[in-house]
């Protein structure tokens, strides 16, 4: 196998060969350009990110700085969000579900390294896929590591670190991440308001 068939079935591939530097350097030519245009330059920005990320939606939005290695390992389901300083790093792919939303400085690892020095030394890596599902919200500064999968409609508090899996409809945070509770019809009962929030505070345990 070549290397990069290595890295695209998981396996310890060279990750310093000159076929895999030449894709990963036309690659970040485009993310600087990118995140060196205005803002207001909606047209050309929807364009480059099309042309940058394997699979984009009819309607999405990445604001700026956004940085990925590949690219094309990169699939967007519907209503895609990233707010600013959204990383992936794809090189194995990073699959995400519909009406997924996206906080800055959330991180996307698919690749890793061995345990042993002399292996790693040898800028051997790996990369194993994450997979988000539909309706899910990250928030902001949370890493998630190669190999994960997150289910439906669950949430990642802000700060966690995601080492394993995510099952659906679940508020999981922590580093490592843990559930921490089921999503239920309470919730849509909440108004979020400041209050409400205050109110909370105030009640004193029994």
């Amino acid at each position: 196998m070549t290397e990069k068939e290595k890295m695209e079935k998981g396996e310890l591939y060279d990750a310093a060969i000159p076929e895999l530097i030449e894709q990963l350097l036309s690659t970040r030519d485009k993310i600087f350009e990118l995140n060196h245009l205005r803002p207001s330059q909606l047209e050309k920005r929807e364009k480059l990110i099309r042309e940058i990320i394997g699979t984009t939606p009819e309607k999405f939005i990445i604001i700026s700085p956004f940085f990925c290695d590949y690219g094309h390992n990169i699939h967007l389901g519907k209503n895609f969000f990233a707010n600013y300083n959204c990383v992936m790093l794809d090189e194995a792919p990073i699959t995400i579900g519909d009406n997924v939303f996206i906080a800055p400085n959330v991180s996307f690892y698919t690749a890793g390294h061995p345990s042993d020095v002399e292996r790693r030394n040898e800028w051997l890596e790996y990369a194993w896929p994450i997979t988000v599902g539909n309706n899910v919200w990250i928030c902001g500064g949370v890493t998630i590591t190669p190999g994960v999968t997150i289910g439906d409609n669950s949430i990642i508090a802000a700060g966690s670190v995601v080492t394993n899996d995510i099952p659906s409809n679940v508020i999981a945070g922590g580093n490592p991440c843990r559930v921490i509770r089921a999503i239920t019809e309470k919730d849509k009962l909440r108004s979020f308001s400041w209050e409400e929030k205050k109110a909370k505070k105030q009640v004193k345990p029994a």
